[in-house]
Protein backbone atom coordinates (compact mmCIF):
# COMPACT_ATOMS: atom_id res chain seq x y z
CA UNK A 1 0.00 0.00 0.00
CA UNK A 2 0.94 3.65 -0.06
CA UNK A 3 2.75 5.44 2.75
CA UNK A 4 0.38 8.16 3.99
CA UNK A 5 2.23 9.46 7.04
CA UNK A 6 3.63 13.01 6.98
CA UNK A 7 7.40 13.27 6.98
CA UNK A 8 9.49 15.99 8.59
CA UNK A 9 9.71 18.86 6.03
CA UNK A 10 13.15 19.89 7.31
CA UNK A 11 14.62 16.43 6.65
CA UNK A 12 16.81 16.26 3.54
CA UNK A 13 15.20 14.56 0.59
CA UNK A 14 17.33 11.73 -0.78
CA UNK A 15 18.36 12.41 -4.35
CA UNK A 16 18.43 9.35 -6.60
CA UNK A 17 21.85 8.76 -8.07
CA UNK A 18 21.73 7.66 -11.70
CA UNK A 19 23.17 4.25 -12.37
CA UNK A 20 26.38 4.24 -14.40
CA UNK A 21 25.42 4.12 -18.04
CA UNK A 22 26.75 1.19 -19.97
CA UNK A 23 28.39 1.86 -23.31
CA UNK A 24 25.81 3.27 -25.71
CA UNK A 25 24.68 0.97 -28.50
CA UNK A 26 26.41 1.86 -31.73
CA UNK A 27 24.22 2.64 -34.67
CA UNK A 28 24.42 2.91 -38.41
CA UNK A 29 26.80 5.88 -38.51
CA UNK A 30 29.36 3.94 -36.49
CA UNK A 31 29.11 1.04 -38.95
CA UNK A 32 29.59 3.38 -41.92
CA UNK A 33 32.74 4.81 -40.36
CA UNK A 34 34.53 1.46 -40.63
CA UNK A 35 37.15 1.42 -43.44
CA UNK A 36 36.49 -2.15 -44.73
CA UNK A 37 32.80 -1.41 -45.19
CA UNK A 38 33.52 1.89 -46.92
CA UNK A 39 36.01 0.21 -49.28
CA UNK A 40 33.45 -2.48 -50.10
CA UNK A 41 30.72 0.09 -50.76
CA UNK A 42 33.10 2.15 -52.90
CA UNK A 43 33.97 -0.89 -55.05
CA UNK A 44 30.29 -1.73 -55.51
CA UNK A 45 29.57 1.91 -56.39
CA UNK A 46 32.38 2.01 -58.94
CA UNK A 47 31.14 -1.21 -60.55
CA UNK A 48 27.62 0.22 -60.80
CA UNK A 49 28.98 3.46 -62.24
CA UNK A 50 31.06 1.59 -64.83
CA UNK A 51 28.05 -0.52 -65.80
CA UNK A 52 25.90 2.61 -66.20
CA UNK A 53 28.54 4.39 -68.29
CA UNK A 54 28.95 1.29 -70.45
CA UNK A 55 25.20 1.08 -71.03
CA UNK A 56 24.90 4.78 -71.86
CA UNK A 57 27.91 5.28 -74.10
CA UNK A 58 29.07 1.90 -75.40
CA UNK A 59 25.77 0.27 -76.35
Amino acid sequence: MFETSQSDPSAPVPVPVPAPVAEEPRGCLFALSQPPLMIFLAVIGILLLLAAVHDLFML
